[in-house]
């Protein structure tokens, strides 16, 4: 199965509406999923006026998902959270994914989006933060080549979840 990535384009964003409301994808995002929000959050990237990567993975010429990556540099609030835990080279990158449509997941397109965002990425490291609940987020990025390299406690997505953190990088 190949995925193919593209830009996230503003015609994109009520379809990442519907998947934000996903049960599965609701409890791990916990991002508002309404049209203001989502342009808020996602216009600046669209515009280019900020520097996180968006794209929308498609399978067949269907989406089937959301992958986005960003510099750790791009993002300091974020790293001097994570920190105390584990030193982040200066030219890492994180990344975030999620399947939106239901009848798609557990096929490894998760996975091929990951390993498509890498491709893009190039070598540079990739550290990844996982809520410790989310198991199924952390078999994924092992599969894609990640290993386990700390534990943190974090500020988690959803305000239900947790501190506890897996951090994964790119082995």
């Amino acid at each position: 199965m190949e995925v193919t990535l593209r830009p996230l384009t503003r015609a994109d964003l009520a379809l990442l509406g519907t998947w934000l409301r996903e049960p599965l994808v609701a409890e791990w995002w916990h991002d508002d999923p309404n049209p203001a929000a989502l342009e808020r959050q996602y216009g600046p990237s669209i515009d280019g006026r900020d520097p996180t990567v968006l794209r929308m993975g498609e399978v067949d010429g269907v989406a089937a998902g959301f992958v986005q990556w960003y510099r750790w540099a791009d993002e300091p609030d974020w790293a001097a959270e994570l920190a105390p835990f584990l030193r982040i080279p200066d030219d890492a990158w994180s990344l975030d994914y999620l399947v939106g449509e239901p009848t798609l997941r557990r096929r490894g397109i998760g996975t091929a989006l990951v390993r498509a965002a890498l491709e893009r990425i190039g070598p540079a490291p990739v550290v990844v933060p996982v809520q410790a609940g989310n198991a199924g987020s952390i078999a994924l990025l092992r599969r894609a080549g990640f290993a386990v390299v700390a534990h943190a406690d974090l500020e988690p997505d959803n305000p239900a979840h947790g501190r506890d953190h897996v951090v994964l990088a790119r082995a």
